[in-house]
């Protein structure tokens, strides 16, 4: 692009103050730094890119070719948040998520509580495709169950964040899991099935080490959620039949349907199941929404409420204040996805806007000197996206920006981009709730009401997951190189 070649120290600068104006937004807002201030702070960080691009006398037009290409290439997982949140709006009114909280209470026992907290985290985040949505609803009740068998909190929420985290990894419907394979350039499947080497390891050894400590340890007092069953049951109809609609859309996506029809279909199939399974909650919440009284509900109402839960946000009070004070089961639809849309779409700005300078290349460049092989190049990915979760605070700019800094790295060290999304989520992804000012690591504190510091110890899965990446990488197991790829390819 430009004659004169960009130097580090030029290729650094937006970086650092890109660093600056999120230290700045997290002393000021905090964990809601990412619902606005963080993306100006990336326009900005943008806008000095593309200064010292003029200055390197790289056109604008190339600026906003590139910054256009990236957004481009993040639209599919751009609409794939939206049916994320419509689906948790139809999945919460149909009262499939809280058929999941009201049977998988019933299976847990005091001698294997925090197992079985690990594996229901686990299954509630691989059907959502949401950390936080897990830590929200299974994850209070767990936390409150464990306290009254006289279980440390720390320990109860370290196993609710490790199961979270391995469904934030795993489900196609996760955010991060898509934006990973679109910030490395690899499909859905292809990731996740990648991912499965480093991550079945480390939930292996995470069981393990909480079986240990749950044979242990002592406990006292009974789990005594019959309350808590009540008001769930009293709210809405539970029955095993909700679990058809879970079980088809994993099916579809099993069969390798497009995630936005396996999703699309999960939102109206929820929207159904709602219909024919909770019609005295949707008459409820018509009256509400509407200011009315009505005694019978109509087409009308049973399309309005839908609508609502699909598109914007909706909160069911059970009248048990132990669930309705954290608001367990809310959701804000494809509104509540909007902020992260946001940010992924000035994420791009940022990464267009320095990739368009030569900064990422010479970035990559430069860390190339320092790999000598395969395990130190995911070692630095891995290391890297951690330090974007400790620097930039956001879980989000730890995959976006490694993945745009690490990708020609990877071809040029002929490796295929699933290894690229799978250390940027090994390394970004599980990593961000371990710091406290992180918004991950702020949101889990406060849902959860543990400190950080406090169950950092016991998220093993969180802890394992970087180290297991490189140790898979130093040993060699399975790494995938383009010329297979591009000789397999040959031989079809």
């Amino acid at each position: 692009m430009s004659n004169r070649k960009i130097t580090l120290f030029e290729a650094l600068i937006p970086i650092v103050f890109l660093i600056l104006f999120l230290a700045i937004n997290y002393q000021v807002f905090g964990d809601e730094a990412s619902s606005g201030a963080n993306q100006f702070g990336l326009i900005l960080g943008a806008a000095i890119a593309i200064i010292i691009a003029s200055i390197r006398r790289i056109p604008f037009r190339e600026v906003m070719e590139r910054v256009s290409q990236n957004i481009k290439e993040t639209v599919p997982a751009l609409l794939i948040l939206l049916l994320v949140g419509s689906l948790a709006g139809t999945w919460l009114l149909s009262g499939i998520v809280p058929a999941m909280i009201y049977y998988g209470l019933q299976i847990l026992n005091p001698s294997f509580f925090l197992v079985s907290a690990v594996l229901i985290a686990a299954l509630v985040s691989t059907a959502t495709g949401s950390s936080w949505t897990t830590s929200a609803t299974i994850g209070i009740a767990l936390i409150g169950i464990g306290n009254s068998l006289g279980i440390n909190t720390a320990m109860t929420a370290g196993a609710v964040i490790s199961g979270a985290y391995f469904g934030d990894k795993m489900s196609p419907m996760s955010d991060t899991t898509n934006l990973a394979a679109a910030m490395a350039g690899t499909d859905l499947i292809t990731h996740i099935k990648y991912m499965m080497i480093t991550t079945v390891p480390s939930i292996i050894i995470t069981l393990i080490i909480f079986l240990i400590i749950g044979l242990s340890i002592q406990t006292d007092g009974a789990i005594n959620h019959e309350v808590i069953l009540a008001a769930i049951a009293d709210r809405f109809t539970i029955t095993p039949w909700l679990f058809i609609v879970p079980v088809v859309v994993l099916g579809l996506i099993i069969k390798k349907t497009p995630p936005l029809v396996a999703l699309l279909s999960g939102v109206i199939l929820g929207a159904i199941f709602a219909a024919i399974f909770q019609q005295d909650l949707i008459l409820d919440l018509s009256n509400k929404l509407n200011g009315a009284n009505a005694t019978s509900i109509s087409l009308k109402d049973m399309y309005h409420v839908s609508m609502q839960s699909i598109s914007n946000d909706i909160n069911i009070t059970t009248g048990n204040p132990i669930l309705d004070d954290k608001a367990l089961f809310s959701s804000g639809g494809m509104t509540g996805m909007l902020s992260t849309i946001e940010l992924i779409i000035c994420a791009m700005i940022f990464g267009g806007s320095m990739q368009a300078m030569g900064a990422l290349r010479k970035i990559s460049k430069a860390l190339l000197s320092m790999v000598r092989g395969n395990a130190s190049l995911v070692g630095a990915t891995v290391f890297s996206a951690f330090g974007m979760n400790v620097l930039a605070s956001d879980q989000y700019l730890a995959i976006v920006v490694p993945g745009k800094m690490f990708s020609e790295a990877y071809k040029e060290k002929g490796l295929t981009p699933e290894n690229l999304s799978r250390s940027l989520e090994d390394g970004g992804t599980v990593t961000s709730v371990l710091i406290p000012w992180n918004t991950c690591g702020a949101y889990q504190s406060k849902v959860l009401t543990v400190d950080v510091f406090d169950y950092l110890p016991y998220a093993f899965f969180n802890i394992i997951s970087p180290f297991m990446s490189i140790a898979v990488a130093a040993l060699g197991y399975k790494i995938k190189h383009l010329s297979k790829r591009i000789n397999n390819s040959d031989k079809q």
